[in-house]
Parts: C-alpha cells; sequence; structure tokens
C-alpha cells in the first residue's frame, strides 16, 4: 500500500519526508512528487526496472526516453560534458526553473531511460519545485514522467493517478498545483543553442543571455 504524505500540513519535517523520498528511490521504487505544474512519477535515473515502470504505467511508445530532473548544475556537470560557455550561462539565468536542455551525455553513464541506451542526448532540467530539487539533490539524477498515460497533460491535483498503490511507494501531496506553461526546451550545439519548444521562456529571455539562440525553419 502506498503512503500518502502532506507536504504543507507540518506533520512531519521536510527533512524527514526528504529522506523517506530517497529511501524509496535508493530500494527501486517510483514516487509521485509535485512539480511546478503537474504532478510526475520519479525513478532512480540509474534504476533500469525502475525507469521501465515508468513507462509501463504511462504506456509510453516504444523508444521514449524519461527526462532527467537534477538538483544542480554540479550534477549535470557530472552527467554531460557539454558544459561550455553557452549553457553555463543560460543555466545561471534560467535554473532552478523551466527550462529544459538537451545535452549529449557523458561516456559510460549506465543507464536506460526507455531508449535502449541509444540516446544521443539527455533532457535535463533543475526545477523550481523545492520538494522535488531537495531530493533530487540528495539521491542523485531523478527519471521523471508524468502521472497520467502518456500524451495527456500532467494531473494538477492528487486526487487520482492511473496506477495501483502497489505501483509506488508513496505520494507527496502539495494539494491542486497552478496552472502554468511547460517548459521550453532547447539543445546545445557547437555555435551555440538550438530552440526545440517554445514555452516558459521567451526566445526574447533566451537571447538576452545569448544571442546565438536558433529557431527551426
Amino acid at each position: 500500500m502506498a503512503e500518502r504524505f502532506s507536504l504543507t500540513d507540518g506533520l512531519i519535517d521536510s527533512n524527514e519526508l526528504i529522506e523517506r523520498a530517497v529511501a524509496s528511490l535508493r530500494d527501486g521504487k517510483l514516487i509521485i512528487a509535485p512539480l511546478e505544474h503537474g504532478y510526475v512519477y520519479l525513478a532512480d535515473a540509474f534504476n533500469h526496472g525502475a525507469v521501465k515502470k515508468i513507462h509501463k504505467l504511462r504506456q509510453s511508445p516504444p523508444s521514449t526516453a524519461a527526462q532527467v530532473i537534477v538538483g544542480d548544475v554540479k550534477t549535470v556537470k557530472g552527467i554531460s560534458l557539454q558544459f561550455g560557455e553557452t549553457i553555463t550561462a543560460l543555466a545561471e539565468k534560467f535554473w532552478p526553473g523551466l527550462l529544459t536542455i538537451n545535452l549529449t551525455p557523458a561516456q559510460g553513464l549506465v543507464w536506460d531511460l526507455g531508449d535502449a541506451r541509444a540516446l544521443s542526448e539527455i533532457s535535463v532540467r533543475v526545477p523550481s519545485a523545492e520538494f522535488v530539487r531537495s531530493v533530487a539533490l540528495a539521491s542523485g539524477p531523478l527519471a521523471v514522467g508524468a502521472a497520467c498515460l502518456s500524451g495527456r497533460p500532467a494531473p494538477r491535483k492528487s486526487t487520482f493517478f492511473p496506477a495501483l498503490d502497489s505501483d509506488y511507494a508513496a505520494l507527496f501531496d502539495l494539494g491542486e498545483l497552478p496552472e502554468g506553461p511547460s517548459s521550453t526546451v532547447i539543445a546545445i550545439e557547437q555555435e551555440g543553442a538550438r530552440l526545440v519548444r517554445a514555452g516558459a521562456i521567451s526566445l526574447a529571455d533566451l537571447r538576452s543571455v545569448t544571442a546565438n539562440i536558433s529557431v527551426p525553419a
């Protein structure tokens, strides 16, 4: 039976809640927790079975890769060698926040985000959601997927998820989450960066940091 913890009632110390979340993740289990505008499944990004379970619950199309949540820029430098001046400037400006950056992973990472380890880039973000960011800082990189069926928006309420209680270890409840935009996605290229998906951070905002942001034709 999955446990349910409130992040707002103060009955359990926040550090203890983080410890419980991390313990579940290290045991290879999933948790459900709130990001900025929706509840998500989280798993240890290096646990192949746990990541596979996210895709199974979401009924993801074949070869779908989970995105990665990390707690800080230092962690990103450990999982990608593609951290030059452009990404440093963008990360300093927009992380924590709604900017997802597609990066080439470092060689030797023993993870499978759902793509049979064939992925040439990983999608990484440092969220502004305080609880999840704290969990990622304590646990290391997390695979993430919206707590819903693939193609549907992440649920803003904690009342229903398309999963059995036995499918996840714990739900960390922040109540109803506010509506809001999805993250802006960029890819780092040799000459700068490329806009992949418009979202919370505008092209003008990105170009205020580095002018060399290309857009799809």
